[in-house]
């Protein structure tokens, strides 16, 4: 009796392939150096994605990859990133940014603001062509968009490196933590300021008192259960934020920042935090890295988005390296740190990769658009580990030299 393949066989055959294709290239190729396991994984989801096998091969996309089956893969990658998300706004600790909200403020203003404004000159270049402001975008959202696209630091990829190169504890590791919190904090105001909808205006304005209120509810409630307990009411306040901030056309990524950034990392142990995080990384973002890769086209040319791209990666990468080299000149920093600081900052990988898919779901850009900060993103990603690592040892050594010399 002949049985025909059912949308579930498909979707665990497309599992397969998510976990099991990265991982054996990673582990395979021993690419961790410069390319670990995350990075690996997105470029696996642009690899598995229409543009690239599934040209080569459309019979298997069109097989594996039925419309069925990429709603189920997104509706599990959303919940993984939304997971993601309202992890790092928990994480925020702005008690120390303020206790030195000088020195912070200087760094982390000049950390995006340099960035920012190279990305938009390259974003304005990209628009004297067409195909790449989205539907519903205006000139001005993808420039910004863009721009705060390679100003963007990826907070939680940056935690897992600073674990990686072991300075994470350290002196320098909390400070590069705070000047990334601050640039987290405003990449959601400035991505709130471009999904701004003047038509729901009201509903939006709705969201920000009720969200205000509930907040304080939440934050009064979580003083008084026991830790245990609140792990699950954290969830169930993630998915009302989350309906809340979609309903009112801020969209639910925006309700899960706000969602974590509003309680207290301190109410939860960080040891089970952290094993938390790398779990959520661990068993569900892959597939978001998938669902993001089914999003990569080269419509306007392949060349072009190539090209745009490699102008975002210099752009993204001087400018972080500018601006944090002028902060070190001013706040007068031991040789070498900036490049350390800034090297390390300029990662982007999810957190940029999560702001374009948020501008592509409201069609601020186009695919090409997205494919090109995608690739930025990995681009810069990349460079992290290898370009950190001898100027880290080098800066430890200038440390013990200036240590010896009294």
């Amino acid at each position: 009796m002949h049985h025909g393949v059912t949308t579930t066989e498909l979707y665990l055959a497309a599992m397969l392939i998510i976990f099991s294709a990265p991982y054996l290239i990673w582990r395979g190729l021993r690419t961790d150096y410069y390319a670990p396991l995350v990075v690996v994984q997105i470029i696996g989801g642009v690899l598995l994605g229409p543009g690239v096998l599934g040209a080569a091969f459309p019979t298997y996309y069109a097989t594996i990859f039925t419309p069925d089956v990429i709603t189920a893969l997104n509706g599990v990658a959303w919940w993984a990133v939304m997971i993601f998300v309202f992890v790092a706004g928990l994480e925020l600790d702005l008690s120390q940014a303020w206790k030195r909200k000088a020195e912070t403020g200087v760094t982390a203003g000049l950390a995006l603001a340099t960035p920012l404004l190279f990305g938009a000159v390259v974003a304005l270049g990209m628009i004297r062509s067409p195909g790449w402001i989205g539907p519903q975008g205006q000139t001005w959202q993808l420039v910004l968009g863009v721009g705060m696209a390679c100003a963007v630091t990826a907070l939680p990829i940056l935690v897992l490196f600073m674990e990686k190169l072991d300075i994470l504890r350290q002196p320098l590791g909390q400070r590069i933590l705070r000047y990334a919190s601050l640039d987290d904090i405003a990449i959601w105001g400035v991505l709130a300021l471009i999904l701004l909808d003047w038509e729901r205006v009201g509903r939006q304005a709705a969201f920000l008192i009720g969200f205000a209120v509930a907040a304080w509810a939440v934050r009064w409630i979580m003083k008084r259960i026991p830790e245990r307990d609140r792990w699950y009411v954290a969830l169930i306040w993630l998915a009302g934020c989350g309906l809340a901030g979609d309903w009112s056309g801020l969209h639910f990524m925006v309700g899960a920042f706000l969602a974590g950034a509003v309680l207290d990392a301190r109410w939860f142990d960080q040891a089970r935090m952290d094993l938390f995080r790398t779990h959520v990384l661990l068993a569900i973002m892959p597939v978001f890295f998938l669902s993001t890769g089914l999003r990569t086209q080269w419509g306007v040319g392949g060349l072009m988005v190539f090209g745009a791209a490699a102008a975002l990666l210099v752009a993204s990468v001087t400018g972080k390296l500018a601006g944090v080299h002028l902060a070190g000149r001013i706040l007068k920093w031991p040789k070498g740190e900036a490049s350390v600081v800034g090297w390390l900052l300029q990662t982007k990988a999810l957190i940029m990769i999560i702001f374009a898919n948020i501008l592509l779901d409201r069609q601020v850009i186009t695919n090409e658009t997205f494919t090109a900060l995608l690739l930025m993103a990995v681009g810069s990603t990349m460079l992290t580990i290898p370009m950190t690592t001898p100027r880290l040892a080098k800066l430890a050594k200038l440390a013990g030299l200036a240590r010896k010399a009294g």
